[in-house]
């Protein structure tokens, strides 16, 4: 996944499982109409919502808002560039995935083959 780079003026992420808009709007230094308009733009970042309507973020969801955060706003990316940034990422993390899946299935595939030829 992409690295925040100078996150580290931000406070740390509590250890709780999950965290209300503002809290993340603390956490994250953005303010909550900024956090819900990326909602909208980043289709990686999907809060739980319960009743009321109201979101919840986990802290994966934290890291990636504090990603696009440092994309934004410290490395000058527009919104279409940041999501371009991320859906690279996506589709190399799918990449590495597939590659070891494959592996593991030619392995599985050579172990049955070994016990036919027995």
């Amino acid at each position: 996944m992409l690295e925040p780079s100078n996150n580290n003026e931000l406070p740390p992420i509590p250890g709780k499982r999950y965290f209300t808009i503002g809290e993340v709007s603390e956490l994250c230094n953005v303010k909550p109409h900024v956090l819900r308009y990326w909602e909208q733009e980043f289709t990686q970042l999907k809060p739980v919502k319960r009743r009321g309507n109201r979101r919840y973020y986990q802290r994966q969801d934290v890291l990636i808002i504090r990603q696009i955060r440092s994309l934004l706003y410290e490395q000058g990316f527009t919104i279409g560039g940041a999501r371009q940034q991320f859906e690279s990422e996506d589709v190399k993390q799918d990449a590495n995935q597939s590659q070891q899946i494959i592996r593991q299935l030619r392995s599985e595939l050579e172990e049955v083959l070994d016990i036919l030829r027995r």
